[in-house]
């Protein structure tokens, strides 16, 4: 049994609309135009905001947390996947390694939204399943990414993560 193949994708877009608690960030096929939206968040969308931006902060908030603590256990996030889609929900896993040689690859389940905003911070590539893409896949991210906030919503994208 083969393992299912990975596409690599990026951040195309991220749309922020004031007052709502949903936003959504569109993933977009690295070499190529397929992509979907993922509704998430607005303390997500607003850590994807601050790494886009390179805004620094005085204390660490929770996403900075979490990769201090994985670096600090002698870890390194070395990619993130998007690998489920059920019931309108996304599902994705951060892919961990020691930092030394020899150490095993640790998968760690995580909501899309949180592992986008580590691996925006941790310079680590993010992959979604081929199924999972061909399921979900809209391709309309028409305004590639310019760090602006949008007034309006995607049509229809599936649910929240």
């Amino acid at each position: 049994m083969s393992a299912e193949p990975f596409v690599p994708v990026r951040l195309a877009r991220v749309v922020l609309r004031d007052g709502a608690e949903q936003q959504w960030i569109f993933l977009q096929e690295v070499e190529g135009k397929r992509g979907f939206p993922i509704v998430i968040g607005s303390s997500e969308a607003s850590e994807i905001h601050r790494v886009l931006a390179n805004e620094p902060l005085t204390r660490p908030l929770t996403h900075q947390l979490a990769l201090a603590a994985i670096e600090a256990l002698g870890s390194k996030l070395v990619r993130v996947d998007v690998v489920d889609l059920r019931n309108n929900t996304f599902f994705a896993r951060l892919v961990l390694a020691g930092i030394e040689a020899g150490v095993r690859e640790v998968h760690v389940d995580a909501r899309p939204s949180d592992a986008l905003a580590l691996a925006l911070r941790a310079g680590a590539p993010l992959r979604v399943s081929e199924s999972v893409l061909e399921q979900a896949r809209t391709d309309h991210a028409p305004d590639e990414l310019s760090g602006e906030a949008e007034d309006d919503a995607p049509g229809a994208p599936p649910e929240s993560d």
